[in-house]
């Protein structure tokens, strides 16, 4: 993606750190490069709006969850097995029959409660139009 004008840093590799930009992880020094090209052009601080709403809407409907208890030492497990080079198995991590994502109150097989997505800002809204007005209105 590139809005056709000139920038310090490119659109395209603007967008290949954007998660690492969302995160916080990355140096200081190329977060400033990201937030001056963000200030510069309208179409990489929208899909930056855009990807900020999505992130805090993910944490709201799943940051809830329980997490089983031996997951984290399946998975450090095989990390340490791919470091080491040697054949990781070809089975599922975690045995997820019986758990339901996001109600730990659901019984197994029961199928999850839905959150509703909230509704789109209205035109209405104060804060002015365009690029930069639709990320302010969506990252509130």
């Amino acid at each position: 993606m590139s809005c056709g004008e000139p920038h310090e840093t490119d659109c395209s590799e603007v967008l290949d750190h954007l998660y690492e930009y969302l995160d916080q992880e990355m140096p200081e020094t190329d977060r400033e490069k990201l937030a001056e090209h963000f200030d510069e052009c309208s179409p990489c601080l929208e899909k930056y709006g855009l990807e900020q709403a999505v992130k805090k809407l993910v944490k709201r409907c799943c940051g809830h969850d329980d997490v089983p208890t031996d997951l984290r030492s399946k998975v450090m497990g095989r990390i340490d097995l791919i470091r080491a080079g040697e054949q990781v198995p070809d089975q599922a991590v975690l045995d997820t029959s019986g758990y339901s994502h996001g109600d730990p109150s659901a019984q197994p097989g029961q199928a999850p409660a839905t959150a509703a997505a909230p509704p789109p800002p209205s035109a209405e809204e104060p804060g002015g139009s365009g690029p930069a007005a639709s990320v302010r209105r969506t990252v509130r």
